[in-house]
């Protein structure tokens, strides 16, 4: 089932998200609607509370970018209770991002090319790794949202004046995009 994506300003989008057992209720289904909602909107990445669910699960699809990048021909998957372990600052790169909650801004933002990563995949099965290019970079986008941050909080204090106007219309839900949205009430 494709659902609203929830847009800048729903206070869940700034909630920290909790952890989840096994049990979890639906999980399997929540998972496949993640998917088909991600694809629907055309995003690569989606975090459980940017549908309304505060709590520590993302999906990733990159095999749009396998021209770009051969190595993400494929690749999807699910990231059950993600936590950065650790950030290796050697290399930083700036490259521009977009978010499905925030339709219509695109910013550059720095971050680190690799770092250390904790979740459980879809079998709930442990993982523990090193992560690095394009997909640390969606990783850490959609861990911000775990932890309660979109990606604006990391632009420079110049750019966020520049785009002040356009978030304060999403929060008092002027939006224009091809998916379906919930805006703040």
């Amino acid at each position: 089932m494709i659902l609203p994506i929830y847009t800048y300003g729903q206070p869940v989008l700034r909630k920290v998200a909790q952890d989840i057992e096994a049990d979890f209720p639906g999980l399997e289904q929540l998972i496949e609607d993640m998917y088909e909602t991600m694809d629907k909107s055309d995003g690569v990445g989606l975090a459980a509370p940017q549908i309304g669910k505060a709590i520590r699960v993302i999906v990733i699809s990159l095999d749009v970018l396998k021209e770009d990048f051969p190595e993400y021909a494929g690749f999807r998957h699910a990231y059950i209770n993600p936590h950065i372990i650790e950030f290796d600052d050697s290399e930083i790169s700036t490259l521009e991002e977009g978010c499905l909650s925030l339709p219509g801004i695109h910013e550059p933002v720095k971050r680190p090319t690799r770092i250390h990563v904790q979740y459980r995949d879809e079998n709930f099965e442990p993982h523990d790794e090193w992560v690095e290019g394009y997909l640390a970079r969606v990783m850490q986008h959609e861990i911000d949202h775990l932890e309660g941050h979109v990606f604006t909080d990391r632009i420079s204090p110049l750019r966020k004046q520049m785009v002040k106007n356009k978030l304060n219309a999403i929060r008092k839900g002027k939006v224009s995009c091809h998916y379906r949205v919930k805006v703040p009430q």
